[in-house]
Parts: structure tokens; C-alpha cells; sequence
């Protein structure tokens, strides 16, 4: 329970958290930063690490100039990158055997199985996509790993999601953390982000309920 408590401490006060950060290790928190979006995309087995709000507040860390913009943007989109890149060759050397026995207490099946219906329903946009929406975006590159999707696809794809991803959420972070509202509001912001990156998750359970009452 304690774990929990921390866990949610540190999603909702992210700006306290990666300012401290920055003060105590200054440019390695770069490379702690690259590690957490590394492992959150790369690893099937952290998908619950933070994605969404932690580019945003780092945008806007790096707005009051705990950090160099640039520098943190090209470490976010190489991390994405490179964790999306690991996935895949999880996926595509390892996945049959990880799948082959039911029950995985990190592996679920039902988390692959949502996984691949997102991408036969939005096809290899779905790599795009999917780099918006937690839980997702970490199990996809191992889909298309395990499904053997040509490797040069792949990666045009998972660049492309990757430069939208961090060039959309870090600017946004950068230019509207620093408005007053938004400082004094922070965790509001924080949580605001999370549910919206878990809106289309919640609108897919949703949809998937209702047509099986309807089945019924």
C-alpha cells in the first residue's frame, strides 16, 4: 500500500520530483529521464511508468531553465526510439516462447490480445497512434515484433511517432507551464493529462461492453 501511495505521489507531483532531480544530479538527469521513457516504451513489464505528464512537466522544467530544450527533446525521441526498437526485437525473438504458457503474471495475453485488435483496426498507423496511449504504445512494438512486421516499416513509423510524441508534449509543456493558472494548477494539468491519454482506452472498453450487452 505504501508502494502504491508513492508510486501515486510521484505521477501527480512530477514537477517537485524532476526539479529535484535536476538540482541533485544536474545534466545526468538527462540520462535518468532516458532510462524512465526508455523502459516505459522498451520493457512489456513497466508500461506504468510515466509517459504523457512526464514530457510535459519536463517541458516545463525546462521552461523556468532547469534543463536545455533541445538537449532534453533529443534525449526523449532517441529513449522513445530506442525503447520501441528493444520491444520490437523482444517481440519478434522472444514473444512465442514468453506467450507459450498461460498465466504470465506480467505477460498477459488479454493485454496482447487489445493490442493487436488496435492495430488490425487502425493498421501501421497504428504505430503513430499508439505513442499517444499508455499501455499501448508499450505493447505495440512488441506486436509488430511478434507478428514479424518488415523492420524498415517499423522503424518509419515508430520515428515518426516518436518526433509527434516528444514535439507535441514537451513544447506544449515549455510554452503553457509557465502560465500562471497552469503553475498553481499543476497536478489538476497532471491528472487532466492522464485521463485524456486514457480516454481512448476507456471510449475501446466501452464500446467493447456495450456490444456484448447488445450481444446478450
Amino acid at each position: 500500500m505504501e508502494l502504491i501511495s508513492q508510486f501515486i505521489d510521484l505521477v501527480l507531483h512530477l514537477d517537485q520530483h524532476l526539479t529535484l532531480l535536476v538540482t541533485e544530479y544536474g545534466p545526468w538527469v538527462y540520462g535518468i529521464l532516458f532510462a524512465i521513457v526508455f523502459m516505459e516504451t522498451g520493457l512489456v513489464v513497466t508500461p506504468f511508468l510515466p509517459g504523457d505528464s512526464l514530457l510535459f512537466v519536463a517541458g516545463t522544467v525546462a521552461a523556468a531553465g532547469g534543463m536545455d530544450p533541445a538537449w532534453l527533446m533529443a534525449t526523449l525521441v532517441a529513449a522513445a526510439l530506442c525503447g520501441d526498437n528493444v520491444n520490437y526485437g523482444f517481440g519478434r525473438f522472444l514473444g512465442p516462447r514468453l506467450f507459450r504458457h498461460e498465466g504470465s503474471r506480467w505477460l498477459k495475453r488479454e493485454n496482447l490480445d487489445r493490442t493487436h485488435a488496435f492495430m488490425e483496426r487502425h493498421g501501421p498507423k497504428a504505430i503513430v497512434i499508439a505513442r499517444f496511449v499508455p499501455l499501448v504504445r508499450t505493447f505495440v512494438p512488441f506486436v509488430c515484433g511478434l507478428g514479424r512486421l518488415t523492420y524498415g516499416r517499423f522503424l518509419g513509423f515508430s520515428l515518426l511517432g516518436a518526433l509527434l510524441w516528444v514535439g507535441l508534449l514537451v513544447p506544449a509543456g515549455y510554452f503553457f507551464g509557465s502560465l500562471p493558472w497552469v503553475k498553481g494548477n499543476l497536478t489538476l494539468v497532471i491528472l487532466g493529462i492522464i485521463l485524456l491519454s486514457l480516454l481512448p482506452g476507456m471510449l475501446e472498453f466501452w464500446r467493447r461492453h456495450r456490444g456484448r450487452k447488445a450481444g446478450a
